[in-house]
């Protein structure tokens, strides 16, 4: 097969790696635009463009990093290049008609829940968040719609009681390209299923912005709990402390009770109370400070502390 990958997120990596060592031909990747980050302001290649520079050899395939893709340009040098399959992944764009039209056999996306539930940009996190027991990866054919297009097959996986975002987008990464493998080889086989999708049983997870890690303590501590894995380390759950904001990065459910937010304890343990029990905290980051337990927080902050914010 000639392919056109798109994507640009990090869970596309190993799926990119495995087509480019595989018998299929990738003749086109598009990915964002490099863009500046962290506090030094400094332009990085987004994972995917890193992946193909840091290979042993240069890859032969061209790179496209357009703005956006519904681009004139961009669209006529993918049509141009004449894939069979074009490839899609984590990439932040949806794709117009104009593109998904263009591949000879089909358009898919690798979609990180097991669709209809979860569509949008942030199904990991809802997943965990939710308290869902399952997850996995789902290889759909692209239509114009969020995520709505017909199911070609899917992979499951337990999401475990210790999964974070971070650790749950790794498993889902690595079960991607033997899923993209197979799908391919069904496609070429002829024999590949399209199985539509139950709208009604369908389920959203909007992007996710920086406050939405703030900790609503009306909620149950099970609940916090959950939030607390799924958003780390985007967008990294946190509270307020007089005024400056204390990222949390684990934490688990006691049996005690108080007023949503109330410190119940701030000794050797950091306890706050929420809507339905509480919840002891283990470690955390006070910002401008380093990653540490709670009691060493505890110990090195000076002033009593107040109700959760």
């Amino acid at each position: 097969m000639r392919i056109v990958f798109i994507g640009t997120g990090e869970i596309g990596v190993p799926t990119l790696r495995t087509l480019l060592n595989s018998e299929h031909e990738v003749v086109a990747v598009v990915t964002q635009p490099d863009k500046r980050v962290g506090r030094e302001q400094r332009i990085e290649p987004p994972p995917i463009k890193k992946a193909l520079i840091g290979r042993a050899r240069p890859p032969c395939a061209p790179i496209f990093q357009p703005a956006r893709i519904k681009d004139p340009q961009i669209i006529e040098e993918i049509r141009d290049i004449g894939p069979d399959v074009i490839v899609v992944i984590a990439y932040g764009q949806i794709l117009p008609r104009d593109v998904l039209e263009i591949p000879r056999l089909a358009c898919l996306n690798l979609h990180a829940s097991l669709l209809p539930r979860w569509r949008g940009a942030a199904p990991i996190q809802a997943a965990i968040a939710a308290g869902d027991h399952e997850t996995g990866i789902t290889v759909m054919y692209m239509d114009e719609g969020l995520d709505t297009g017909d199911i070609l097959l899917q992979r499951n996986m337990d999401i475990l009681p210790n999964d974070t975002g971070g650790s749950l987008h790794d498993r889902l990464a690595q079960i991607a390209p033997e899923a993209l493998l197979e799908s391919l080889r069904l496609l070429a086989a002829g024999k590949a299923l399209r199985i539509p999708q139950d709208n009604t049983r369908a389920t959203y997870a909007p992007k996710l912005k920086r406050e939405h890690g703030q900790i609503d303590w009306s909620e149950s501590a099970e609940a916090i709990e959950r939030k607390i894995r799924a958003y780390n380390p985007w967008p990294g759950a946190f509270m307020k402390v007089d005024r400056q904001s204390l990222k949390i990065f684990s934490a688990s459910a006691v049996d005690l009770n108080g007023q949503p937010g109330e410190i119940l304890r701030r000794e050797k343990d950091l306890i706050v109370a929420a809507g339905k029990g509480a919840l002891s905290l283990a470690e955390v980051q006070l910002e401008g400070k380093r990653r540490m337990s709670a009691a060493e927080f505890l110990r090195g902050y000076g002033a009593p502390l107040r109700k959760a914010g």
